[in-house]
């Protein structure tokens, strides 16, 4: 596969860009509690080796064209671990994404043989990719991001197409697809809940 072709856009998508009828995304952030840690960067794909990232300043939080694309009832967005994401966007962009699809949430239900479901040993095991996860910890923040910030922040998208497909096929061969189609609806209100401070409350248990 050619090197991924990474596009990186200020405060907002350009205008005409279009997905089609599923886009990958994932987010960073400056930790991992969204009330405190801000929104620093969007990640987007269509999956066709090519990532448009979207850089917030942490003052103009506006992004009308990203909104409408997440609130865009025609279009699935595919996540790994969608429910972080789902609610760092909704704190920070004001906006509740939906309809989602989770390749976290897939793998936990069809590859039981494991315990392994991190985005790095999925690419691994269902696509043969080795992904890198060296610039995990660092200051999205900054005004100017680094070409290798660039390139961590696009390779956790530029896969989830294709990952998708793999695990669509795992579920429905294992009679589960339905049950994964149900739990990704519930996403985006598992989200709403760890804002509302549920975030450590299994409301299922006992």
């Amino acid at each position: 596969m050619s090197s991924p072709r990474i596009k990186l856009h200020k405060g907002d998508l350009p205008a005409g860009l279009t997905f089609g009828s599923s886009v990958a995304i994932d987010t960073e952030t400056l930790g991992l509690k969204p009330h405190r840690d801000r929104l620093c960067l969007v990640q987007l794909s269509a999956g066709n080796n090519e990532a448009h990232l979207v850089q917030f300043d942490g003052s103009d939080w506006s992004a009308p064209r990203l909104k409408a694309l997440l609130t865009d009832p025609a279009v699935v967005k595919i996540f790994h671990y969608g429910r972080f994401d789902i609610a760092v966007m909704q704190k920070w962009l004001g906006v509740r994404t939906g309809p989602v699809w989770c390749t976290k949430i897939a793998s936990k239900l069809a590859r039981t043989y494991t315990d392994r479901h991190g985005l790095k040993d999925l690419c691994s095991e269902i696509l043969g990719v080795e992904l890198s996860k060296q610039q995990q910890s660092s200051d999205w923040a900054a005004a100017e991001l680094s070409q290798q910030q660039m390139a961590y922040a696009a390779s956790d998208v530029l896969h989830l197409h294709a990952l998708k497909a793999r695990l669509e096929m795992m579920l429905e061969r294992e009679g589960r697809l339905a049950a994964a189609e149900k739990a990704f609806a519930y996403l985006p209100e598992r989200a709403m809940l760890d804002l509302a401070g549920f975030e450590d409350l299994d409301i299922f248990s006992h």
